[in-house]
């Protein structure tokens, strides 16, 4: 993912096929040489930015030349598929993470321990997103996720603290001075795409679901907690179409307490023309919710020889390594991958912080084993908080139905 989340994994097309893949590159010949492609989802970096150059710097330091291709982010994942089943997939294929899975379970994808790509300094709950059947594929370029941002201007003329926001019921009792203050309280995307998915995960973690049992009673309190802020006035009907970039929209004109976004809306948090801070998502009972993980993993595909593997492993391993990954983390507003890079990110900017530490306990939407089964599980999900917060069902047998759905398509 690169600003926001993939709106629809194509899971159940690839898994239906088994796909071997070569690269659309020259294999390096005995005395070394050759061009290697390089695919990405990061069209707004040209040949002249610091991504271009380390990648140029990289596939010089293996021996071969680059070929660099940029697409937006869900046009890349369709041209992946379509060039695996061509026999011209990349030879290093940076793409969304949670596609990882999906394509290294249709055989698109090589394992680490099959081309040597070095993911030891990796966080281990950013790499999990990568884990399939105890083998893992790529390593992450870095990752973003979800926060509250506030408005102090608005929490002060209502009398609250945004340090006291701590759980649930601490957070709802500030909407309801913003809302008696006169002012707006909290919003967020709620879409029927896999971008309302993401939003809601933090809340349904939080309450201490899991997505394998979409009908529990912890599911249905988060639910039910995003339902009553909209039958009590404290975010707006308009959550269940907003994406994430309409939600921020609505924050940036001054008049919310809250919103749930990202780390990729902090440049213009920084234009807004109002002070802000950031918060982490409070869990139902207190501490940090684990939010969703967002961000690339550079990615191995199979190829025509396994020396072309371990090549390509190489360069991938000095895109990712820490040496090289920090001016990329910077120019795409991600927190790094790599705690000592985080260490120095904060250091340079200590606003960061807060990012840094939900980062930290965020988690990947494939892991817990689920792979190819998320987005089988993502879409009802999805569509049952549509039903909830439209008031076609009450949460509770929204969520059953869900689960009944998911259950069917396993």
């Amino acid at each position: 993912m690169k600003r926001h989340p993939i709106i629809r994994l194509l899971a159940v097309a690839v898994a239906a096929t088994t796909l071997a893949a070569c690269s659309s590159g020259t294999a390096p010949t005995a005395t070394g040489g050759g061009t290697f492609a390089v695919w990405d989802p990061y069209p707004q970096f040209d040949a002249s930015s610091a991504w271009a150059k380390v990648i140029d710097k990289c596939g010089a330091e293996a021996g071969v030349k680059i070929a660099r291709q940029a697409f937006d982010t869900t046009d890349l994942t369709n041209k992946v598929l379509l060039a695996a089943q061509q026999n011209t997939a990349p030879n290093v294929l940076v793409v969304d993470n949670p596609v990882v899975s999906t394509l290294a379970e249709a055989g698109v994808l090589k394992s680490n321990s099959d081309t040597g790509l070095d993911a030891a300094q990796v966080a281990p709950n950013l790499l999990a997103a990568a884990d399939v059947k105890g083998q893992v594929y790529g390593v992450p370029i870095g990752a973003n996720t979800l926060a509250l941002y506030y408005n102090k201007k608005v929490l002060t003329a209502a009398g609250v603290d945004p340090a006291s926001v701590k759980d649930w019921a601490s957070l709802n009792a500030a909407l309801a001075k913003v809302k008696a203050a006169g002012k707006k309280g909290i919003t967020f995307s709620a879409i029927g795409t896999e971008e309302g998915t993401f939003q809601f995960l933090p809340w349904f973690w939080g309450a201490g679901a899991n997505l394998t049992d979409l009908s529990s009673a912890d599911a249905v309190s988060a639910l039910t907690q995003w339902k009553s802020w909209l039958d009590q006035g404290y975010a707006p009907n308009s959550v269940v179409g907003n994406t994430q970039t309409t939600s921020w929209q609505e924050f940036a004109t001054g008049d919310y307490a809250f919103a749930e976004n990202g780390t990729w809306q902090l440049q213009n948090a920084k234009k807004a023309g109002f002070d802000y801070g950031v918060l982490a998502i409070p869990g139902r009972t207190g501490g940090a919710a684990p939010a969703p993980t967002g961000g690339e993993f550079v990615t191995v595909p199979a190829q025509s020889s396994p020396d072309a593997e371990k090549t390509a492993g190489k360069i991938a391993s000095c895109l990712t390594s820490p040496a090289n990954v920090l001016d990329s983390d910077s120019a795409l507003t991600y927190v790094s991958a790599v705690p000592s890079v985080q260490e120095k990110q904060v250091a340079a900017q200590p606003e960061l912080k807060v990012w840094v530490d939900a980062v930290k306990v965020a988690k990947g939407r494939t892991g817990d084993n689920l792979g190819t089964r998320y987005p089988r599980i993502s879409e009802p999900l999805w569509g049952a908080v549509q039903s909830a917060l439209t008031g076609a069902k009450a949460p509770g047998a929204a969520l059953s139905a869900a689960q009944a759905t998911a259950a069917a398509a396993k």
